[in-house]
């Protein structure tokens, strides 16, 4: 049988390899030292996975490297100052790959050539997911990956059921120093928006930009709510968390009876309860009432991919990739949720945490994007911080 390695071994694996793989400016290079054509990636590091990069090299006789990054603005900018020559694939979420496609720096992907696309779930792909495509046309520009959302993890000893699915939970009195949020200021303005256009009616009234409601597309007054809900917010936190791991050791001390998160706390807090080694009683709520936030992060290839092999290679690493067999050890050792169907494939208690019965739910979560005016949330955020 393949080897299994924890979330935690592979983390501790890319710290041992850091001096190799500082962000994206020295790429991290693979043992396959004498191939002489390589394949370059930029994406998110928790994606390179040794067996699963190992067997590509090996598959097809080649060398592939990785460069990493924190979060969609850093690949943007690194694409934008000459990145596109120096890496064959990149990836991102939400919004972003349509704004690379815009901006000339992704070119369209050829679904004939990813056999494995069979294996996505329906819900994942145009026409129930669109953001894959052009937005002005039909092409298709990235394949998916892996999906999820910023939904709530909440503690119900101390939270009432009927307040743990609502985006007011998070600035509800009641739970006053119990509370946490991240120190992401664009997804903290996003819910706030999200919250303050339900309030005000807005959601489902006619936009400015004439598009459906986005949290990340504010009108200045649903700004000016989200910045009064936020100040009013601040008293109520017990922190903003900066990494997973701390907030999970305020969960579990039940410090923090909620907070939002990518549901990897979560699970690492149920799988114990399922192992009867904790009673905590969390729940994650992936989709409040009023609407949350939620990603596909995606593959796409970079526009300075002209020569016909590497177009090949390129298509066939997605491919790789998307295989049934390496979605699994993406879904049980990095502890993301594949938008391929391994459901056959893994445990129960991953197809349970990893919302694979509810793919659906992405239908109703608003993508991660750019924020439309970043000047005015930046100044929003100042303004919260020195509230």
């Amino acid at each position: 049988m393949r080897q299994r390695y924890t979330r935690r071994d592979i983390m501790q694996g890319f710290a041992a390899t850091a001096a190799l793989a500082t962000a994206v400016k020295r790429p991290f290079i693979g043992k396959a030292e004498a191939q002489t054509l390589e394949l370059r990636w930029l994406g998110w590091e928790h994606y390179n996975v040794r067996p699963i990069v190992e067997g590509f090299e090996e598959e097809y006789g080649v060398r592939v490297s990785g460069g990493f990054f924190d979060g969609n603005s850093e690949a943007y900018n690194t694409l934008r100052a000459g990145g596109t020559d120096d890496f064959d694939l990149v990836m991102a979420d939400g919004f972003w790959p349509r704004l690379y496609a815009r901006q000339g720096l992704t070119q369209p992907c050829d679904y004939s050539k990813i056999p494995n696309m069979e294996h996505v779930f329906p819900d994942f792909l145009p026409p129930n997911y669109m953001l894959l495509t052009q937005e002005d046309g039909d092409a298709t520009i990235a394949a998916p990956n892996c999906w999820g959302g910023y939904g709530f993890t909440v503690n119900l000893g101390h939270v009432d059921e009927a307040d743990a699915h609502s985006v007011g939970l998070l600035f509800n009195d009641k739970y006053g120093g119990h509370l946490s949020t991240s120190a992401r200021f664009e997804e903290n303005i996003a819910l706030a928006g999200i919250l303050a256009a339900h309030e005000m009616g807005t959601i489902e009234a006619e936009r400015p930009d004439g598009k459906s409601f986005n949290p990340y597309v504010l009108t200045e007054a649903e700004l000016g709510r989200a910045r009064e809900l936020l100040i009013h917010q601040k008293g109520l936190l017990l922190t903003r968390w900066n990494d997973e791991d701390t907030l999970e050791r305020l969960l579990r001390a039940e410090a923090v009876w909620a907070s939002p998160e990518w549901s990897g706390i979560y699970r690492r807090i149920h799988f114990d309860v399922l192992d009867g080694t904790s009673d905590l009683n969390m729940i994650h709520v992936l989709r409040p009432d009023e609407g949350g936030l939620g990603w596909v992060d995606t593959w796409a290839i970079t526009a300075g991919v002209t020569d016909s092999e590497k177009l090949e290679l390129a298509h066939k690493w997605i491919d790789w990739r998307l295989s049934p067999d390496n979605m699994a050890i993406v879904a049980t050792d990095v502890g993301w949720s594949p938008t391929v169907d391994v459901r056959a494939m893994i445990p129960d208690r991953y197809v349970e945490t990893l919302f694979l019965n509810n793919t659906s739910a992405i239908n109703g979560l608003y993508q991660f994007d750019a924020p439309s005016d970043p000047e005015a949330w930046e100044r929003v955020w100042s303004e919260v911080e020195a509230a």
